[in-house]
């Protein structure tokens, strides 16, 4: 593992750490981050082929509202990965134009597995050669948040970041996220605070809460943890900015919104205008950075 200095820096040569990139992008574009989800009912939705080629469209349409309206992209492997091998391929040119283009991305994977095959995970999405690489991964830490281990210690050195899913929005997660007392949930967050010690003003390690989470009820205290925070279940799903605001109070300038459907449902011709109706909504509701 690369050594980091006592502020959670890597050596010189490597990039800028991610919790630093991140607290830049939210200061100069706001909380804002544009979902890439070309799931099948989207794509024919906006007269496009479910296929290769309709992916490549869709995501250069998506790309071109999000530059320089929003601090990031978050593409859904899942809706290119079920076009098999050239799925993938649209995939990593959409991380590769992203990256050209000054946006940050959240890849959307949620992995989590052991051993050498969370290592081969963290090498297909986090090394720093990689085709896949994202600046930061979403994983799943129900194998035990140590698993993550090999994909939490390459984000460092790579300069990249991770976003762990803690609290998440769908009905069904409390199930098993929120049991016991510390409840699962929190000693997942304890692990990422433990991660972040020293990396103030936001750690490369963050989480996944949802926005519909009641976080007082749930005993999750995110400020000591620098945890930059992922909060999906703003619009299809029923919050708002509002939600977010109040709900993460704690931690502005940490937060980072994921909005898909909001976004994407207005079609290729409504994207800049509500990417940049949502941007406002959110900057003005949580604050920049």
């Amino acid at each position: 593992m690369t050594h980091v200095d006592e502020g959670g820096h890597p050596p010189t040569g490597t990039p800028q750490r991610f919790g630093l990139r991140l607290h830049r992008a939210l200061t100069e574009h706001g909380p804002l981050c544009v979902g890439i989800d070309p799931h099948r009912e989207l794509l024919h939705s906006w007269g496009l082929p479910d296929s290769p080629d309709g992916l490549r469209e869709f995501c250069a349409v998506v790309l071109d509202a999000a530059t320089g309206r929003c601090a990031a992209v978050k593409p859904q492997s899942a809706f290119f990965e079920r076009h098999g091998s050239a799925g993938v391929a649209v995939l990593e040119e959409v991380l590769g134009q992203a990256r050209h283009r000054g946006l940050l991305t959240v890849l959307d994977a949620k992995r989590g597995d052991i051993g050498s095959t969370m290592q081969g995970y963290a090498q297909a999405y986090l090394g720093p050669d990689a085709p896949l690489a994202a600046d930061a991964l979403t994983l799943s830490p129900y194998l035990g948040y140590e698993a993550l281990r090999p994909a939490l210690d390459l984000a460092r050195e790579s300069g990249r970041g991770a976003f762990v899913l803690v609290r998440t929005s769908n009905p069904e997660a409390a199930q098993v996220q929120s049991v016991g007392r510390p409840t699962v949930a929190s000693r997942v967050l304890a692990g990422v605070g433990h991660d972040n010690r020293g990396q103030e003003p936001c750690g490369d390690i963050g989480v996944v809460i949802g926005a519909t989470v009641d976080l007082a009820h749930e005993q999750l205290g995110l400020a000591e943890a620098l945890a930059p925070v992922l909060a999906p279940g703003v619009g299809a799903q029923g919050a708002d900015e509002h939600d977010v605001a109040r709900s993460f109070a704690a931690v502005r300038g940490r937060v980072l919104v994921p909005v898909s459907r909001a976004v994407l449902g207005a079609g290729p011709a409504g994207m800049e205008a509500e990417v940049g109706r949502w941007a406002e909504r959110l900057a003005t509701a949580v604050g920049r950075g």
